[in-house]
């Protein structure tokens, strides 16, 4: 394996810095958390590579706005093998907030999971009106 030195070691310290300085932080809200880390490893990669794009400022790969959760409230959807949700706000400079995770299996989204969304979101913009 060659071993990077000079401008390019320097170059690719200065690219991965900046791309860490781009990213906006996660914030897990409940057991949003906990609910990703049940999923299959397959799936938790997928959705830590869908929230990377996030936090970069881009769209996920397959995604769709949840209006009935709360404005700027998405869902990314993850097939490996089962369906794989995970539902979050992005648009605050700041931070990107997690509402909930769920493994989705029937064809509708239960309205208990979207309750939960719902309910967490309602309690971020009345922590966010506090300070």
């Amino acid at each position: 394996m060659a071993k990077l030195t000079g401008n390019t070691a320097s170059g690719l310290t200065g690219h991965i810095q900046t791309d860490m300085l781009r990213r906006k932080p996660i914030r897990w809200l409940g057991d949003s958390l906990n609910r990703v880390r049940e999923f299959p490893q397959d799936a938790r990669h997928e959705v830590g590579t869908e929230l990377r794009h996030v936090q970069q400022g881009e769209q996920p790969a397959d995604w769709k706005p949840m209006a009935t959760v709360g404005p700027g409230a998405n869902e990314i959807r993850v097939s490996a093998g089962r369906e794989y949700r995970v539902l979050y706000v992005a648009k605050f400079a700041e931070t990107v907030y997690v509402l909930h995770a769920f493994d989705k299996k029937t064809r509708r989204t239960p309205k208990r999971d979207i309750d939960l969304a719902a309910k967490r979101y309602r309690q971020l913009m009345t922590e966010r009106r506090m300070k």
